[in-house]
């Protein structure tokens, strides 16, 4: 019983010797982060960034990091998959001409040593990218606010991101994400109606918001149907806005089907889901999310970009 007792004790007294030790790491990301962000020098930015990968990857290589939720770091997206089989790590740096690159790392649950899957973006060089089937070292880059799991026999997982593009437009993804031999693989072609689309990407004005949310009540993710103000511009999309109709993939036998016109006053509204802009995030404060009119319903939307 003795040996019982001191076995736990110092068990638990490393235990917490490991959390601190993350939560000193966890006070310098949290400086980082907010410098990678809100940084108006871009060699700043950048440099912030460098030493946040460093800093984060010796966080997590402390046991039990996993359990540990970096709550402070607020530039950062941290979501875990519904079935606790990982977790994701997703976050921007804007570039100096106003585009941007994504930083991210897929820590797996692991009871020893640490198991993570660094994500490096590949934007520049995917002509087409809802076309391709992607790798960590090959990853079409985005912060994920939202992972839904999904399939039977073969599950898999959406994943849905803000993806700031240029100082002229802004895009959302609808990401696919898989397990093969265990590895981690971006895009599937799930989506029933466009069945060469691995994931689908939503391109239209920096100016606009777009709302892209998931109804779990109706198996549904719903979204902004985009439109040009004027036929004249229909090729170029950072014309493109909500023209206040809704279409939605839905859920069935593992597919997502596409389902037009959809009428909002029958999908039910989640106030505690809205992706909010890390760039506008201040230390203890939090952005306003702005929402779309309705006649009957206030349908929460994703903050807008500037």
């Amino acid at each position: 019983m003795a040996f019982t007792l001191i076995q736990f004790k110092t068990f638990g007294q490393t235990e917490i010797a490991n959390q601190n030790k993350i939560k000193s790491y966890e006070d310098s990301l949290k400086t980082l982060g907010f410098t990678l962000v809100n940084n108006e020098n871009d060699l700043e930015r950048k440099n912030a960034n460098y030493h946040f990968i460093r800093t984060l990857v010796a966080a997590l290589k402390i046991p039990g990091s996993y359990k540990y939720k970096f709550d402070s770091v607020k530039t950062v997206s941290l979501l875990y998959s519904p079935d606790n089989q990982f977790r994701i790590f997703s976050w921007h740096v804007m570039n100096e001409d106003g585009s941007f690159r994504y930083y991210g790392s897929i820590q797996m649950n692991t009871k020893d040593e640490l198991k993570l899957y660094p994500l490096t973006d590949y934007t520049p060089f995917l002509p087409s990218p809802e076309d391709s089937v992607l790798t960590p070292q090959k990853w079409y880059g985005a912060q994920y606010y939202k992972i839904i799991k999904a399939g039977n026999e073969k599950p898999y997982y959406v994943l849905l991101g803000w993806k700031g593009n240029t100082v002229k437009s802004t895009k959302k993804v609808i990401e696919i994400l898989s397990y093969k031999n265990s590895m981690p693989v971006f895009g599937l072609p799930v989506f029933a109606d466009e069945k060469n689309k691995k994931r689908i990407v939503f391109e239209y004005s920096r100016q606009a918001s777009m709302l892209l949310r998931y109804v779990p009540d109706r198996q549904l993710i719903v979204f902004d149907h985009l439109a040009p103000p004027d036929p004249k511009v229909k090729v170029d999309r950072s014309f493109y806005g909500p023209d206040l109709t809704y279409d939605g993939y839905q859920l069935k036998n593992g597919k997502w089907n596409l389902v037009q016109d959809l009428d909002m006053r029958n999908i039910p509204e989640d106030r505690d889901e809205g992706y909010v802009d890390p760039r506008k995030q201040q230390t203890g404060s939090a952005t306003t999310v702005k929402k779309k009119p309705s006649s009957s319903l206030s349908i929460k939307n994703s903050v807008k970009k500037s």
